[in-house]
């Protein structure tokens, strides 16, 4: 008989819910109020740079924070910050946003861009510490025989809102008031707040451990993290990963509307299509993986995403770009299941949260590489194809670093490879 999940990890996946939902919302809004300043690509892109760059800059100290203080209070006041940051965005979009979108805009005259641009900055910098919280807790809260249930029915919850109901809820919101989306958002953390202020047990990092110079405690946990060749190899395959999905993603902003021609609506509906995969990826982890092995579902991932972003460059329709993202997301739900819970499992309780900051380092730290890259390879491209083409190039340089992170990581993920862990 299996073990339970317990009161605890339920409050924590229901905080995930109500905190992604926001964050779904966010994920058409931000881009979107952008787009209405500016048609620029690099100034869109500078946007969601601002909001990811904090993982390059924050993931290894996050690390020390969480392993040295109360977890559950750092994911509570994290989420408080950020719900305060969102609605004071909405207010200033209330009273500042243009009714007109710019054909270009004048960075250094547009008060409106760089509030966006700073709030998404301090969102980001409170979502590292947040989530490197949230993920360290979970192996407290769960059985260990369960990690991977636990983890893929978190995933699903948080693509259920990040994916498949935030985006549509955001073209909806956007159509009512462009504040709406914002004020949603907020709301969405302060939920989770509360739901998290719930939990009473387990939020305490160990005890035994003695505290030290917080760079020697980061050098721990980035040594323990490299001498374990699997985990390594696994974060830097994430760190391609995440880098190539939000190239993606960026690329997706001006691709869909002046190459697949679609409305606020139909934008955050298009986004929602890797959320039906994903949602069922999380949720059929522990049996993927028992049917195909670990490396089968590592290396299957890898497949996956490298035909997605050929399909999507080669195919400029919505509906085969509906079809790839659902496989991508599916395929990517695995990938964070198995390695998240080898990670969760191979690391002592007092350096968890150190190792986690490291992983997520280099696999979040990249995310602001791929943001650039993409809007860098649009503006250099335009002026040679022209529009059309220029805005489906980041799918064809994301196809090509994939095929190559494939061919360097399928022995590395091999079969042997995974069987035994080295630490050496």
């Amino acid at each position: 008989m299996q073990e339970k999940l317990g009161r605890s990890y339920h409050a924590l996946l229901s905080a995930s819910a109500v905190s992604n939902l926001g964050d779904g919302i966010g994920t058409v809004a931000w881009p979107w109020v952008t787009s209405l300043l500016t048609r620029d690509p690099m100034a869109i892109a500078l946007v969601a740079l601002a909001f990811r760059l904090p993982w390059l800059l924050f993931s290894l100290p996050a690390g020390v924070i969480t392993d040295r203080f109360d977890r559950r209070r750092l994911v509570v006041a994290m989420d408080l910050f950020r719900s305060l940051v969102l609605v004071s965005l909405g207010l200033v979009v209330a009273l500042a946003v243009p009714s007109d979108p710019a054909p270009e805009l004048s960075l250094p005259g547009s008060p409106l861009y760089w509030c966006l641009v700073v709030s998404a900055l301090a969102a980001g910098f409170a979502e590292v510490l947040r989530d490197n919280a949230a993920q360290t807790l979970m192996p407290a809260v769960v059985p260990r025989s369960r990690l991977e249930a636990a983890n893929g029915r978190l995933w699903s919850v948080e693509v259920l809102g990040n994916s498949l109901l935030g985006p549509p809820l955001a073209g909806v919101l956007l159509a009512l008031a462009l504040p709406l989306s914002f004020f949603a958002n907020g709301a969405g953390y302060a939920a989770s707040a509360v739901m998290v202020h719930s939990i009473r047990d387990s939020a305490r990092p160990p005890k035994g451990a003695v505290r030290q110079h917080w760079l020697v405690e980061m050098r721990e946990g980035a040594r323990f993290l490299w001498r374990n060749h699997l985990l390594r190899d696994m974060a830097l395959g994430v760190g391609v990963l995440n880098a190539v999905d939000f190239m993606m993603r960026t690329a997706m902003v001006l691709y869909a509307q002046e190459v697949l021609h679609l409305s606020s609506e139909g934008f955050g509906l298009l986004l929602t299509a890797g959320a039906f995969g994903g949602i069922a990826g999380g949720l059929c982890a522990a049996a993927v993986v028992r049917h195909f092995g670990a490396s089968g579902a590592l290396r299957l991932t890898l497949a996956t995403i490298c035909i997605q972003l050929i399909i999507i460059f080669l195919w400029q329709s919505a509906l085969p770009v509906f079809a790839v993202l659902v496989a991508g997301e599916f395929m990517g739900m695995i990938w964070n299941s198995v390695t998240v819970s080898m990670r969760q499992r191979q690391v002592p309780a007092h350096l968890l949260g150190r190792v986690n900051s490291v992983s997520r380092f280099f696999g979040w730290g990249t995310v602001p590489i791929g943001i650039a890259l993409s809007g860098l390879t649009v503006t250099l491209s335009q002026e040679t194809w022209g529009r059309a083409a220029a805005l489906s190039m980041p799918f064809a340089v994301g196809a090509a670093i994939m095929c190559v992170a494939t061919l360097l990581l399928w022995h590395r993920l091999s079969r042997e490879a995974l069987g035994k862990v080295a630490f050496a």
